[in-house]
């Protein structure tokens, strides 16, 4: 089963000096060369144009984007009962981000019990486990 990955790992493996930098630069190398089979939803890739174009950072953010894509063909689609279950979600557990409630969504309906992420956001959530990137 894949890991679902959120997008911070992308940010920081992409960022500046980070202690969880090598750590996602290495988990997203497995991911290259299919020693870990991994995957995103489209929200993911609109997160990281989203979060370094508002950081001014809009080339790199292009850039980033066309990488994601590249290294993921397929992305999971967000569909209406994702944003229905997200909104479930957000409703049962506050404090969890909107964005955070999306994927989680899209995981639980394609059947994804693992995300790799570098914040416990996703420890609440039951059915879904939350690995670090450097254990992933």
């Amino acid at each position: 089963m894949p890991v679902f990955l959120d997008t911070n790992i992308f940010l920081y493996a992409a960022g500046r000096a980070h202690p969880e930098r090598d750590a996602c630069a290495r988990l997203l190398r497995r991911v290259a060369d299919g020693s870990l089979k991994a995957t995103i939803n489209t929200e993911v890739v609109q997160e990281v144009l989203y979060v370094l174009t508002r950081r001014g950072r809009r080339k790199e953010a292009l850039a980033l984007a066309r990488n994601v894509t590249a290294l993921f063909p397929e992305l999971l689609p967000v569909t209406r009962d994702d944003m229905a279950e997200a909104i479930r979600l957000l409703e049962e557990y506050r404090g969890l981000s909107v964005r955070d409630a999306v994927h989680a969504a899209t995981m639980l309906r394609n059947g994804l019990r693992t995300v790799a992420i570098v914040d416990p956001d996703f420890d609440r959530i039951p059915g879904i486990r939350r690995i670090a990137p450097g254990s992933a």
